[in-house]
Protein backbone atom coordinates (compact mmCIF):
# COMPACT_ATOMS: atom_id res chain seq x y z
CA UNK A 1 0.00 0.00 0.00
CA UNK A 2 0.96 3.81 -0.50
CA UNK A 3 1.48 5.93 2.39
CA UNK A 4 2.75 9.98 2.78
CA UNK A 5 3.76 11.06 5.74
CA UNK A 6 4.67 14.64 6.38
CA UNK A 7 6.71 15.84 9.18
CA UNK A 8 8.33 19.17 9.52
CA UNK A 9 10.74 19.37 12.56
CA UNK A 10 13.98 16.81 14.11
CA UNK A 11 11.47 15.42 16.65
CA UNK A 12 9.07 14.22 13.57
CA UNK A 13 12.03 12.81 11.92
CA UNK A 14 12.64 10.47 14.94
CA UNK A 15 9.53 9.49 15.30
CA UNK A 16 8.76 8.86 11.92
CA UNK A 17 11.75 6.64 11.08
CA UNK A 18 10.51 4.36 13.89
CA UNK A 19 7.08 4.40 12.45
CA UNK A 20 8.36 3.29 9.23
CA UNK A 21 10.23 0.54 10.64
CA UNK A 22 6.93 -0.93 12.10
CA UNK A 23 5.25 -0.29 8.85
CA UNK A 24 7.65 -2.05 6.53
CA UNK A 25 7.68 -4.90 9.22
CA UNK A 26 3.40 -4.91 8.86
CA UNK A 27 3.66 -3.94 5.53
CA UNK A 28 6.59 -5.95 3.40
CA UNK A 29 5.43 -3.86 0.10
CA UNK A 30 4.92 -0.56 1.45
CA UNK A 31 5.48 2.52 -0.61
CA UNK A 32 6.62 5.69 1.43
CA UNK A 33 6.81 9.36 0.63
CA UNK A 34 7.47 11.53 2.81
CA UNK A 35 8.62 15.09 3.64
CA UNK A 36 10.96 14.34 6.72
CA UNK A 37 14.93 14.15 7.06
CA UNK A 38 18.00 11.78 6.90
CA UNK A 39 16.28 9.47 9.33
CA UNK A 40 13.61 8.70 7.64
CA UNK A 41 15.39 8.17 4.44
CA UNK A 42 17.41 5.80 5.87
CA UNK A 43 14.49 3.71 7.28
CA UNK A 44 13.30 3.14 4.06
CA UNK A 45 10.78 6.00 3.03
CA UNK A 46 11.32 8.27 -0.05
CA UNK A 47 11.83 11.77 1.28
CA UNK A 48 10.95 14.57 -1.46
CA UNK A 49 11.10 17.62 0.94
CA UNK A 50 13.23 17.64 4.18
CA UNK A 51 12.15 19.54 7.05
CA UNK A 52 15.15 21.96 7.10
CA UNK A 53 13.11 23.39 4.45
CA UNK A 54 10.05 23.63 6.10
CA UNK A 55 11.66 24.93 10.05
CA UNK A 56 9.79 28.39 10.65
CA UNK A 57 9.76 28.77 14.25
CA UNK A 58 7.63 31.63 16.06
CA UNK A 59 4.99 33.92 14.57
CA UNK A 60 7.63 36.84 13.00
CA UNK A 61 9.85 33.95 11.36
CA UNK A 62 6.71 32.53 10.14
CA UNK A 63 5.19 36.12 8.96
CA UNK A 64 8.34 36.74 7.22
CA UNK A 65 8.82 33.29 5.52
CA UNK A 66 5.22 33.29 4.58
CA UNK A 67 5.80 33.13 0.83
CA UNK A 68 7.70 30.17 1.40
CA UNK A 69 5.28 28.08 3.75
CA UNK A 70 2.26 28.76 1.19
CA UNK A 71 4.12 27.53 -1.78
CA UNK A 72 5.69 24.30 0.30
CA UNK A 73 1.67 23.88 0.85
CA UNK A 74 1.07 24.26 -2.88
CA UNK A 75 3.23 21.65 -3.80
CA UNK A 76 2.79 19.54 -0.94
CA UNK A 77 -1.41 18.92 -2.44
CA UNK A 78 0.37 18.55 -6.10
CA UNK A 79 2.34 16.00 -4.58
CA UNK A 80 0.00 13.71 -2.80
CA UNK A 81 -2.86 14.09 -5.55
CA UNK A 82 -0.23 13.02 -8.22
CA UNK A 83 1.07 9.78 -5.97
CA UNK A 84 -2.57 9.15 -4.50
CA UNK A 85 -1.94 7.77 -1.31
CA UNK A 86 -4.03 5.05 0.56
CA UNK A 87 -3.21 6.94 3.83
CA UNK A 88 -2.33 10.55 4.80
CA UNK A 89 -0.49 10.41 7.79
CA UNK A 90 0.46 13.79 9.58
CA UNK A 91 3.16 13.92 12.44
CA UNK A 92 2.38 16.69 15.05
CA UNK A 93 3.66 20.21 12.57
CA UNK A 94 0.16 21.24 13.48
CA UNK A 95 0.17 24.85 11.63
CA UNK A 96 0.98 22.82 8.54
CA UNK A 97 -0.65 19.26 8.74
CA UNK A 98 -4.17 20.99 10.09
CA UNK A 99 -4.48 22.30 6.54
CA UNK A 100 -3.56 19.65 4.53
CA UNK A 101 -5.92 17.67 6.42
CA UNK A 102 -8.80 20.13 6.00
CA UNK A 103 -7.51 20.61 2.02
CA UNK A 104 -7.32 16.30 1.67
CA UNK A 105 -10.74 15.43 3.82
CA UNK A 106 -13.18 16.54 1.09
CA UNK A 107 -11.22 14.62 -1.41
CA UNK A 108 -11.67 11.08 -0.23
CA UNK A 109 -8.19 10.84 1.26
CA UNK A 110 -8.06 8.62 4.59
CA UNK A 111 -6.20 10.94 7.17
CA UNK A 112 -4.49 9.77 10.71
CA UNK A 113 -2.71 12.39 12.79
CA UNK A 114 0.05 11.12 15.12
CA UNK A 115 1.00 13.27 17.84
CA UNK A 116 -1.80 15.65 18.45
CA UNK A 117 -1.35 18.96 18.18
CA UNK A 118 -1.69 20.59 21.77
CA UNK A 119 -5.02 21.69 21.76
CA UNK A 120 -5.42 20.87 25.15
CA UNK A 121 -3.39 24.06 26.38
CA UNK A 122 -4.52 26.64 23.93
CA UNK A 123 -6.68 27.31 20.46
CA UNK A 124 -9.15 24.20 21.93
CA UNK A 125 -11.75 25.53 19.34
CA UNK A 126 -8.95 23.76 16.85
CA UNK A 127 -11.04 20.32 18.03
CA UNK A 128 -14.11 21.45 15.75
CA UNK A 129 -11.51 21.27 12.39
CA UNK A 130 -10.01 18.08 13.90
CA UNK A 131 -13.32 16.45 13.99
CA UNK A 132 -13.78 17.13 10.18
CA UNK A 133 -11.13 16.35 9.06
CA UNK A 134 -8.79 13.42 10.75
CA UNK A 135 -10.38 10.01 11.07
CA UNK A 136 -7.80 9.09 13.32
CA UNK A 137 -5.89 10.77 16.00
CA UNK A 138 -3.45 8.77 17.37
CA UNK A 139 -2.59 10.57 21.09
CA UNK A 140 0.82 10.27 22.81
CA UNK A 141 0.26 11.94 26.43
CA UNK A 142 -2.57 9.77 28.59
CA UNK A 143 -4.58 12.84 29.64
CA UNK A 144 -5.49 13.93 26.16
CA UNK A 145 -7.42 11.07 25.48
CA UNK A 146 -10.23 12.44 28.34
CA UNK A 147 -9.34 15.90 26.67
CA UNK A 148 -11.19 14.83 23.47
CA UNK A 149 -13.90 12.61 25.37
CA UNK A 150 -15.22 16.69 26.45
CA UNK A 151 -15.35 17.04 22.81
CA UNK A 152 -16.94 13.33 21.96
CA UNK A 153 -14.02 13.01 19.53
CA UNK A 154 -12.65 9.17 19.83
CA UNK A 155 -8.99 9.08 19.62
CA UNK A 156 -6.22 6.20 20.81
CA UNK A 157 -3.90 6.93 23.56
CA UNK A 158 -0.72 5.03 21.79
CA UNK A 159 1.74 5.85 24.52
CA UNK A 160 4.49 7.97 24.22
CA UNK A 161 7.07 7.49 21.30
CA UNK A 162 10.08 8.82 23.00
CA UNK A 163 9.82 5.79 25.90
CA UNK A 164 11.01 3.62 23.34
CA UNK A 165 13.74 5.94 22.07
CA UNK A 166 15.17 6.46 25.33
CA UNK A 167 14.95 2.88 26.72
CA UNK A 168 17.48 2.20 23.48
CA UNK A 169 19.66 4.77 24.43
CA UNK A 170 19.82 3.39 28.15
CA UNK A 171 19.85 -0.05 27.04
CA UNK A 172 22.95 1.05 24.54
CA UNK A 173 26.98 0.77 25.96
CA UNK A 174 27.97 3.49 27.89
CA UNK A 175 29.66 6.05 25.59
CA UNK A 176 33.33 7.80 26.82
CA UNK A 177 33.26 10.22 30.10
CA UNK A 178 32.00 13.98 28.66
CA UNK A 179 34.21 15.35 31.75
CA UNK A 180 36.62 14.75 34.53
CA UNK A 181 34.28 15.85 37.12
CA UNK A 182 30.55 14.63 37.66
CA UNK A 183 28.42 16.56 35.55
CA UNK A 184 25.30 18.93 35.74
CA UNK A 185 23.19 19.36 32.00
CA UNK A 186 22.13 22.20 30.89
CA UNK A 187 19.50 22.29 27.72
CA UNK A 188 18.89 25.41 26.72
CA UNK A 189 16.68 25.39 23.94
CA UNK A 190 17.19 25.61 20.29
CA UNK A 191 16.22 29.28 19.36
CA UNK A 192 18.82 31.67 19.41
CA UNK A 193 16.71 34.81 21.51
CA UNK A 194 15.50 32.29 24.23
CA UNK A 195 19.10 30.62 24.26
CA UNK A 196 20.35 34.30 25.21
CA UNK A 197 17.90 34.92 27.68
CA UNK A 198 17.79 32.15 29.80
CA UNK A 199 21.37 30.54 29.07
CA UNK A 200 23.10 33.50 31.25
CA UNK A 201 21.00 33.22 34.07
CA UNK A 202 21.60 28.91 33.63
CA UNK A 203 25.40 29.49 34.01
CA UNK A 204 25.47 31.91 37.35
CA UNK A 205 25.45 27.93 39.05
CA UNK A 206 29.06 27.47 37.53
CA UNK A 207 31.10 29.63 39.88
CA UNK A 208 28.52 28.22 43.14
CA UNK A 209 29.37 24.88 42.06
CA UNK A 210 33.04 24.22 41.21
CA UNK A 211 33.45 20.96 41.69
CA UNK A 212 30.95 19.92 38.62
CA UNK A 213 31.28 20.07 34.90
CA UNK A 214 28.54 22.55 33.67
CA UNK A 215 27.69 20.78 29.81
CA UNK A 216 25.74 22.64 27.39
CA UNK A 217 23.76 20.78 25.50
CA UNK A 218 24.31 22.95 21.79
CA UNK A 219 21.55 22.58 19.31
CA UNK A 220 22.67 22.32 15.68
CA UNK A 221 20.84 25.48 14.73
CA UNK A 222 23.22 27.58 16.94
CA UNK A 223 26.84 28.49 15.95
CA UNK A 224 29.63 28.11 18.00
CA UNK A 225 30.67 31.68 17.76
CA UNK A 226 27.34 32.81 19.67
CA UNK A 227 27.33 29.68 21.64
CA UNK A 228 31.15 30.61 23.03
CA UNK A 229 30.18 34.26 24.04
CA UNK A 230 28.04 32.85 26.24
CA UNK A 231 29.93 29.89 27.76
CA UNK A 232 33.32 31.07 27.55
CA UNK A 233 33.75 33.08 30.67
CA UNK A 234 33.46 29.93 32.72
CA UNK A 235 35.76 27.51 33.38
CA UNK A 236 33.79 24.64 34.35
CA UNK A 237 31.69 25.03 31.27
CA UNK A 238 31.70 23.19 27.99
CA UNK A 239 29.55 22.29 25.60
CA UNK A 240 28.37 19.15 23.56
CA UNK A 241 26.86 19.10 20.21
CA UNK A 242 24.53 16.16 19.24
CA UNK A 243 25.35 13.89 22.28
CA UNK A 244 22.32 14.87 24.65
CA UNK A 245 21.49 11.47 25.59
CA UNK A 246 25.26 10.71 26.15
CA UNK A 247 24.86 13.66 28.28
CA UNK A 248 21.64 12.84 30.17
CA UNK A 249 23.05 9.24 31.11
CA UNK A 250 26.12 10.85 32.40
CA UNK A 251 24.16 14.16 34.86
CA UNK A 252 23.74 14.10 37.83
CA UNK A 253 21.16 16.69 37.69
CA UNK A 254 19.73 19.06 34.78
CA UNK A 255 18.67 22.49 34.23
CA UNK A 256 16.39 22.25 31.20
CA UNK A 257 13.96 24.54 28.96
CA UNK A 258 10.86 24.14 28.87
CA UNK A 259 9.43 21.87 26.08
CA UNK A 260 9.94 17.54 25.08
CA UNK A 261 13.45 17.99 26.77
CA UNK A 262 11.89 18.08 30.00
CA UNK A 263 10.45 14.57 29.33
CA UNK A 264 13.48 13.05 27.93
CA UNK A 265 15.43 14.40 31.22
CA UNK A 266 13.11 12.69 33.18
CA UNK A 267 12.79 9.21 31.32
CA UNK A 268 16.81 9.32 31.74
CA UNK A 269 16.11 9.44 35.72
CA UNK A 270 17.83 12.90 36.28
CA UNK A 271 16.80 15.50 38.61
CA UNK A 272 16.22 18.87 37.03
CA UNK A 273 14.87 21.96 37.16
CA UNK A 274 12.69 23.66 34.65
CA UNK A 275 13.55 27.16 33.63
CA UNK A 276 11.16 29.59 31.58
CA UNK A 277 11.90 33.58 30.77
CA UNK A 278 10.43 34.63 27.48
CA UNK A 279 10.07 38.72 26.47
CA UNK A 280 7.94 40.76 28.53
CA UNK A 281 5.54 40.94 25.44
CA UNK A 282 5.22 37.48 24.72
CA UNK A 283 5.00 36.17 28.32
CA UNK A 284 1.99 38.18 28.57
CA UNK A 285 0.24 36.99 25.48
CA UNK A 286 1.11 33.16 26.35
CA UNK A 287 0.09 33.67 30.31
CA UNK A 288 -3.22 34.88 28.88
CA UNK A 289 -3.71 31.81 25.87
CA UNK A 290 -2.40 29.30 27.30
CA UNK A 291 -4.69 26.98 29.98
CA UNK A 292 -2.45 24.53 31.49
CA UNK A 293 -1.27 24.60 35.42
CA UNK A 294 2.28 23.51 34.44
CA UNK A 295 4.78 24.25 31.20
CA UNK A 296 7.04 21.22 32.21
CA UNK A 297 5.51 17.83 30.41
CA UNK A 298 6.89 15.61 33.01
CA UNK A 299 4.11 17.70 35.19
CA UNK A 300 1.51 17.60 32.89
CA UNK A 301 1.41 14.15 32.74
CA UNK A 302 1.69 13.57 36.33
CA UNK A 303 -0.76 16.47 37.45
CA UNK A 304 1.14 17.37 40.06
CA UNK A 305 4.59 19.26 40.10
CA UNK A 306 7.47 16.75 40.61
CA UNK A 307 10.29 18.93 39.18
CA UNK A 308 10.51 22.63 39.93
CA UNK A 309 9.50 25.48 37.22
CA UNK A 310 10.92 28.22 37.61
CA UNK A 311 8.95 30.89 34.85
CA UNK A 312 9.54 33.88 33.79
CA UNK A 313 10.06 36.64 36.87
CA UNK A 314 10.75 33.48 39.19
CA UNK A 315 14.29 32.55 36.95
CA UNK A 316 16.83 34.16 39.22
CA UNK A 317 20.15 33.19 40.03
CA UNK A 318 18.72 33.14 44.08
CA UNK A 319 16.01 30.43 43.29
CA UNK A 320 17.92 28.29 40.87
CA UNK A 321 20.47 27.82 43.08
CA UNK A 322 18.19 27.27 46.00
CA UNK A 323 16.65 24.17 43.52
CA UNK A 324 20.09 22.66 42.17
CA UNK A 325 21.39 22.33 45.67
CA UNK A 326 18.00 20.38 46.61
CA UNK A 327 18.47 18.22 43.82
CA UNK A 328 22.25 17.61 44.36
CA UNK A 329 22.35 17.60 48.22
CA UNK A 330 18.71 16.63 49.73
CA UNK A 331 18.45 12.90 49.70
CA UNK A 332 14.43 13.40 50.50
CA UNK A 333 14.31 15.23 47.15
CA UNK A 334 16.11 12.97 45.35
CA UNK A 335 14.44 10.03 46.26
CA UNK A 336 10.97 11.68 46.00
CA UNK A 337 11.87 12.67 42.55
CA UNK A 338 13.01 9.14 41.57
CA UNK A 339 9.71 7.67 42.90
CA UNK A 340 7.92 9.95 40.80
CA UNK A 341 10.39 9.30 37.74
CA UNK A 342 9.39 5.55 37.95
CA UNK A 343 5.19 6.56 37.76
CA UNK A 344 6.28 8.35 34.79
CA UNK A 345 7.29 5.83 33.41
CA UNK A 346 4.51 3.05 34.57
CA UNK A 347 2.01 5.49 32.89
CA UNK A 348 3.96 6.54 29.23
CA UNK A 349 5.60 2.97 28.96
CA UNK A 350 2.84 0.72 28.84
CA UNK A 351 2.27 0.34 25.48
CA UNK A 352 5.00 0.41 22.25
CA UNK A 353 3.70 3.72 20.63
CA UNK A 354 5.54 3.30 16.59
CA UNK A 355 3.62 -0.07 16.78
CA UNK A 356 0.44 0.69 18.02
CA UNK A 357 0.74 3.86 15.69
CA UNK A 358 1.56 1.63 12.52
CA UNK A 359 -1.06 -1.01 12.74
CA UNK A 360 -3.59 1.76 13.15
CA UNK A 361 -2.32 3.33 9.75
CA UNK A 362 -1.98 -0.11 8.38
CA UNK A 363 -5.35 -0.44 8.50
CA UNK A 364 -6.79 3.09 7.80
CA UNK A 365 -4.44 2.20 4.45
CA UNK A 366 -6.39 -0.82 4.08
CA UNK A 367 -9.91 1.21 4.25
CA UNK A 368 -8.18 3.50 1.57
CA UNK A 369 -9.39 5.98 -0.44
Amino acid sequence: MKYYIIVGEASGDLHGSNLIKQLKQLDSSADIRCWGGDLMAQAGGTVVKHYKDLAFMGFIEVVMNLRTVLRNMDWCKQDIEAYQPDVLVLIDYAGFNLRIAEWAKPLGYKIVFYISPQVWAWKENRVKKIKKSVDKMLCILPFEQDFYNKWEYPVEYVGHPLVEVVKAAKDAPAEPAIADKPVIAILPGSRRQEVSVKLPIMLTMAKHFPQYQFVVAQAPSLDDAFMQGLTGAHPNVSTVKNQTYALLRQAKAALVTSGTATLETALFGVPEVVCYKGSAVSYFFAKRLIKVKYISLVNLVMDKPVVKELIQHDLTEANLLRELSLLLEDDATRKRIKEDYDQLWSKLGEKKASRRAAEVIVEEAKRGK
